[in-house]
């Protein structure tokens, strides 16, 4: 770890208890060695969300992904197994398949042809003969580790090499999720459609937005302010996870928009999120994922995919519409928020802030994952 890179870390102190506790430095938010560090040790040191199940179905169907940069196949191999790769040529690095998913018997470059088989093999190098010391078999795809939770599909990158070992499964990694929602039947519902947005701020404050505990929704989120009982809005924190949860109440009549109302219905809603950079929004019969790619330090990507329970009917269509409707009004609020607070950040006038005790617990729990992640991450990196 650089001088300069570790004095920057060092400006956060997470041994401190909520109430004394500050913020990351505005710096961390904008910073380009940061982002870099963040690129290797978060993105490239933890299990990222990539894609669902059934866009694997039979021998051969692959898709493709980009998490912080690194670009990544995911495939069926023709025996059945689920195999992760780097998506780079071995030869000249550019991307092996370039579509966003699709079906293949081999995995061709179109730079120059060369071509691997399901399982990453190097089959194919054309006019390659006469290179000494060159050996086919030590030149297929780099490998990643791969897992699955319900219908989600999840790699690891194992930054430092193939044989180094990954501190935790999977099922350790998210824990307690999937045995706390276990009873919502979330198996059940079914991928709809996905929607993207490209947002002028830092990923983390997309995060940091998410994880207030709620403490915005009155003040930004007037609709969804109407249906969540604010007074028993709560958060729970545990391992790299943490929920927040809230009753749904009927939405006041007098309000000027109540539309939320009439889809973000049940008993409760519970707002899950896993480090570093994924989401889920739960509902009675309606789910959405929110996961938060960085595209450079000020930039980000979120993908979110929504899915509902199975019914019928234009009704039913209906719904789904206007469901991802009031979804996407809630994000065009948090959007213009985010892109508020990172040019704020910035100003000559800011360095930290502080926490609500009562709100932003899950918050700082993030910002001390995250940091223990880079320093530990960085310095094994060196």
């Amino acid at each position: 770890m650089s001088a300069t890179l570790h004095a920057k870390l060092n400006r956060f102190d997470s041994s401190l208890p909520l109430a004394q506790a500050r913020t990351i430095p505005n710096f961390w938010y904008f910073d380009h060695e940061i982002y870099e560090a963040e690129r290797r040790a978060v993105f490239g040191g933890t299990w990222q969300l990539v894609g669902r199940l059934d866009q694997l179905q039979e021998p051969g169907a692959y898709f493709t992904a980009n998490i912080a940069g690194e670009p990544i196949l995911v495939v069926r191999d023709s025996e059945g197994k689920l195999r992760a790769f780097f998506n780079v040529c071995r030869h000249r690095a550019a991307q092996v398949m370039n579509e966003p998913q699709g079906r293949a018997t081999r995995l061709r470059c179109r730079y120059h042809g060369w071509t691997y088989d399901l399982a990453g093999r190097l089959r194919g190098t054309p006019e390659f003969e006469g290179v000494a010391d060159f050996c086919k078999e030590e030149q297929g795809l780099a490998e990643m580790a791969i897992d699955t939770c319900g219908s989600l599909v999840w790699v690891h990158q194992r930054q430092g090499g193939p044989n180094v070992p990954i501190r935790q499964s999977l099922a350790d990694f998210l824990k307690p999720f999937p045995e706390k929602t276990a009873a919502l039947n979330l198996e059940k519902l079914r991928f709809v459609k996905r929607q993207e947005y490209e947002i002028a701020c830092n990923w983390k404050v997309f995060v940091d937005n998410y994880l207030d505990g709620g403490y915005h929704v009155n003040t930004v989120h007037p609709g969804l302010a109407g249906v969540l009982d604010y007074a028993r809005y709560r958060t729970e924190i545990a391992g790299n996870t943490s929920v927040q949860s809230s009753p749904l109440r009927a939405p006041d009549p007098h309000l000027e928009d109540a539309t939320a109302g009439r889809y973000r219905i049940g008993d409760s809603a519970y707002y899950w999120w896993v480090f570093p950079n994924f989401m889920i929004n739960i509902y009675e019969g309606v789910m959405d994922t929110n996961l938060v790619l960085p595209l450079g330090p000020d930039r980000c990507k979120v993908l979110f995919d929504f899915y509902f329970a199975d019914g019928e009917g234009s009704q039913n269509e209906q719904f789904m519409t206007d469901s991802i409707a009031v979804s996407h009004q809630i994000q065009l609020e948090d959007l213009g928020i985010c892109e508020e607070v990172q040019h704020g950040l910035r100003s000559g006038s800011y360095s930290t802030g502080r926490f609500s005790v009562r709100r932003e617990g899950a918050g700082y729990h993030f910002h001390r994952l995250l940091a223990e992640a880079l320093k530990t991450g960085v310095e094994e990196g060196g």
